[in-house]
């Protein structure tokens, strides 16, 4: 294979992520933290049954793989003790990374009363949203207090501006300072970034002064809230391949899991940001 493109990271390493956001490539393909120094996002599963380690180029952040385990099971098999144990393995092979996310709840439609969802099959949590939300704090300071040393970052979770008002005080009751974060996931708008209610409730939380990060956000939710985030991921260059031609001189039926497609979308999103939103999206030496 070529050797894939290299584009300038978003950030430098050591840098806060506050005053610009990080914007992370979700893969799968792990191998691909040695070939490029853009920010990653990568499943903590996809490290299980690791044998030889890449030490990470750039910034990468890693995800617990919440949406899967619960759409699929219903409930976390993985015990916290032992994502904790996956996640120390991971910044000792892979290196130090910017954050990790916990294992929280998501309050998605379909995650809590399962059932077919855009082509999908969901096997239902049938727990109330107040409860996930419990759950989801519940496992941050568990997480925490097994690893107070591990870039460990809280969620909040909701499925109404009022429900993550709620999130909050539950963080705040537990004597979590989430402006004192350096990172805060927002939960559950990946499938409303782009709609008036997703940007609303972005609206309503970064008020607040949260360091969000958006999952899974895409172009037009970037166009719309990215200015209000400290940082967000997405997947969403796969799919954009998968329905494409390769690109010239690839010989792969499309290039749903190439580097230099991804790196190619990858710029091509933060070019399309209105200029003023961009802040530290490219290479700070650019500026």
């Amino acid at each position: 294979m070529t050797q894939p493109t290299n584009v300038p990271r978003a950030l430098p390493a050591e840098a806060p992520a506050a005053g610009g956001m990080r914007f992370y490539l979700t893969t799968h393909k792990r191998h691909w933290l040695r070939w490029t120094d853009v920010p990653l996002f990568l499943k903590s599963e996809h490290w299980d049954r690791a044998v030889k380690w890449d030490e990470a180029r750039g910034p990468y952040a890693v995800d617990s793989g919440g949406f899967m385990e619960l759409k699929d099971k219903g409930m976390w098999t993985r015990p916290p003790r032992q994502y904790v144990q996956d996640l120390r393995r991971i910044w000792e092979h892979v290196g130090p990374y910017d954050w990790a996310a916990p294992q929280d709840w998501m309050c998605e439609k379909a995650i809590i009363e399962g059932g077919w969802f855009g082509g999908q099959y969901f096997v239902g949590t049938h727990l109330s949203v107040e409860e996930h939300q419990r759950r989801t704090v519940a496992n941050f300071l568990e997480l925490r207090s097994l690893a107070p040393d591990l870039r460990i970052a809280p969620v909040v979770q909701g499925d109404s501006i009022p429900a993550y008002e709620h999130c909050l005080e539950l963080y705040d009751k537990a004597g979590v300072d989430l402006r004192a974060e350096p990172v805060v996931g927002l939960g559950s708008v990946c499938r409303l970034q782009s709609t008036r209610q997703g940007a609303a409730i972005v609206t309503a939380m970064a008020s607040h002064g949260l360091s969000l990060h958006g999952f899974g956000f895409k172009t037009l939710g970037l166009e719309r809230v990215g200015h209000l985030l400290a940082s967000a991921d997405s997947a969403a260059w796969s799919s954009h391949a998968r329905r494409r031609p390769p690109l010239p001189d690839h010989t792969h039926k499309n290039c749903a899991n190439c580097i230099d497609y991804a790196l190619k979308w990858r710029q091509r999103v933060i070019e399309a940001i209105p200029t003023h939103r961009q802040t530290l999206l490219t290479d700070r030496s650019a500026a």
